[in-house]
């Protein structure tokens, strides 16, 4: 097992194009790390680099304390699974498997390989396919070879770059869950790359979240989630997307409200004492309102919103309702079904007016010219 750790890492392409910018973090062995982006935000570069994939431009990757920046990818003692699976199709799963360890020096006794072999696949699920070539196997099963020719190698690391995107969604749901029992299995330390913000919830201890080569924000997927560090990320992370709002923030007494053109909320909670213990004074801010901490409201008050509806998804156990505010203003707000009569839902029609509200400590509030979060 062992821990990485990317000191100032950095990727320029010969073209004078900056891939990864001044990269730093520290992961401890066995941890699950994900990095999540967009396309073209570097994570899979980073990854690739740690692999020894990619030359390192500037600054240094360790892995159990060594720095691996001039040692080749089969010295760095790291398996990688990739997208596209990488099977060789005219090699049987077996030798599929096999192949890591045939090419390593000392050679490995034929009854170590078949013993490791035959112990992954049992582990996968796979011991029937053994004998079949790839192209006799779904999308879902190559996966699973691809994962245990991984496993084999009783590697230090576990490079994924993005292994679950070539699957349907039923298939990818299932591949998620099979890869969080496999973590229980096998206890090592796991890199983990994705664009999908629900792979990066669901699997990763920490998540990395990049754009334009930058880390915007590591932490654990619930911090994310209730402390976005800035715009980006509460874009990001979430779906539907935040709901944003341009806003005042005014302190009435100890007391703080948000202020926006549809109306005054006050701030409660959590965020009500750290706008306090922060000292923050009144100030133009940038609202944040997740769609599934707004709620439907029965008439106008002073903290709802008027809004018409444009567009209700049925989402079976909840429904996206597409608003637009008197203002003109879009906003998404989710609403679980159950909470909904069947004559409600089907009066959820284009053009039906609505108010919708929110608790104050649901609210987030980030500068608008740095974009970042203030209570951070």
């Amino acid at each position: 097992m062992a821990s990485v750790k990317l000191t100032n890492v950095k990727k320029v392409y010969d073209n004078n194009v900056v891939a990864v910018h001044d990269f730093n973090l520290d992961i401890a062995d066995k941890e699950f790390i994900v990095f999540v982006g967009p396309s073209g935000c570097g994570k899979s570069t980073t990854l690739r680099m740690i692999a020894g994939l990619e030359e390192i431009s500037d600054g240094t990757v360790e892995i159990d304390g060594e720095v691996v920046n001039d040692l080749q990818p089969k010295d760095r003692n790291i398996a990688m699974v990739f997208q596209n699976y990488a099977l060789y199709p005219h090699l049987t799963v077996f030798e599929n498997m096999a192949f890591p360890l045939r090419l390593k020096r000392p050679k490995m006794s034929e009854d170590e390989i078949f013993e490791r072999v035959t112990n992954a696949a049992e582990i996968l699920g796979i011991t029937e396919y053994l004998t079949r070539k790839p192209k006799a196997l779904s999308g879902g099963q190559r996966q699973r070879v691809a994962i245990g020719r991984a496993m084999v190698r009783d590697s230090k690391v576990f490079l994924m770059d993005e292994p679950l995107s070539n699957l349907d969604a039923k298939l990818r749901n299932q591949m998620r869950a099979e890869i969080i029992l496999l973590r229980q299995k096998i206890d090592t330390t796991y890199i983990y790359v994705t664009h999908d913000q629900t792979e990066a919830m669901t699997l990763g201890d920490r998540i990395v979240i990049m754009k334009d080569g930058f880390i915007q924000q590591v932490d654990t997927p619930q911090g994310v989630f209730d402390m976005p560090a800035n715009l980006f990320v509460a874009g990001f992370i979430g779906a539907p997307q935040m709901n944003f709002f341009d806003a005042d923030l005014l302190k009435e007494g100890d007391k703080y409200f948000a202020v926006t053109e549809h109306g005054k909320f006050e701030v409660t909670g959590e965020k009500g004492k750290l706008l306090s213990a922060k000292g923050i004074e009144d100030r133009k801010i940038t609202l944040g309102v997740r769609p599934e901490h707004m709620t439907l409201a029965e008439e106008k008050s002073d903290d709802s919103i008027e809004c018409t509806l444009e567009v209700n998804e049925m989402m079976g156990s909840e429904l996206h309702l597409h608003l637009v505010t008197e203002t003109g203003k879009k906003i998404i707000v989710r609403v679980p079904t159950i909470q909904l009569t069947e004559e409600e839902r089907a009066e959820m029609t284009y053009g039906q007016k609505l108010f919708v509200t929110f608790e104050g400590k649901a609210m987030h509030f980030f500068d608008p010219e740095t974009t970042d979060n203030i209570l951070l």
